[in-house]
């Protein structure tokens, strides 16, 4: 094979190795593009005019938590975002009418899950944890938990984690600075102890600072533990 020959082999073979990393490059950029379109729709979520069983689900939550009235079609209509809005706006939430994940993490409806608690649920009652046991114990804080999750057994109560941390006037956190309040590691940790059976309190069901407190209906609910600067009743 002559020097020339040889030269014009190299080049073409050169040519080639180009074409496949420019082939190459050319699909990892269609592949991500796919993939960040994919993952932005899974932000969006549901919105006006969205349909399906995600709005369902989203529309029997809000009745639930006595948000919605209209009817649970899977059709996210006027009535449907107005219901929205006006939970994102009890939560502190960007009142946008959207479904996104936020939103739904709140609402109880995130679709990942942990035993018989979704992720949603477990963020959702360490975050009512970190809002209303700032500077409790350990034992404390998890007491907080527990009464949650014994109020979502209880018949009195809704059956949902949201239900019982949304209900009307069940905690005043909700609708305070205190709701800014991220979950903390502890706090994570704390709700997770109390879903794992952990309960501090006997079996309570309410619990108030006899200092802040002026229900007379609360002092009159028989008391099962004091722990820090909560008593604990039934």
């Amino acid at each position: 094979m002559t020097f020339s020959a040889l030269k014009k082999d190299k080049n073409k073979l050169l040519i080639q190795i180009i074409s496949l990393i420019l082939i190459n490059i050319i699909i990892l950029s269609v592949a991500t593009n796919v993939y960040f379109n994919r993952q932005k729709a899974i932000e969006v979520l549901s919105k006006l005019g969205s349909r399906g069983d995600e709005v369902r689900r989203i529309q029997t939550k809000l009745k639930q938590l006595g948000y919605y009235n209209g009817a649970v079609d899977g059709i996210y209509g006027s009535a449907t975002r107005k219901a929205v809005i006006s939970f994102q706006r009890s939560c502190g939430l960007t009142a946008d009418g959207i479904a996104g994940p936020k939103t739904l993490l709140y609402l109880g409806l995130s679709n990942q899950s942990s035993g018989s608690f979704s992720s949603s649920d477990i963020y959702l009652l360490a975050k009512v944890i970190a809002a209303e046991a700032r500077g409790e114990s350990y034992t404390g804080q998890v007491a907080i938990g527990a009464v949650i999750l014994n109020r979502v057994k209880h018949a009195s109560f809704p059956d949902t984690i949201a239900g019982v941390v949304y209900q009307k006037g069940a905690f005043t956190c909700v609708t305070d600075s205190n709701w800014s309040v991220e979950p903390t590691s502890t706090s994570r940790k704390a709700a997770q102890d109390a879903i794992n059976g952990w309960d501090p309190t006997g079996g309570a069901i309410y619990y108030y600072n006899p200092a802040t407190s002026t229900s007379a209906w609360i002092f009159s609910r028989p008391v099962t533990t004091v722990i820090g600067r909560h008593r604990f009743c039934k």
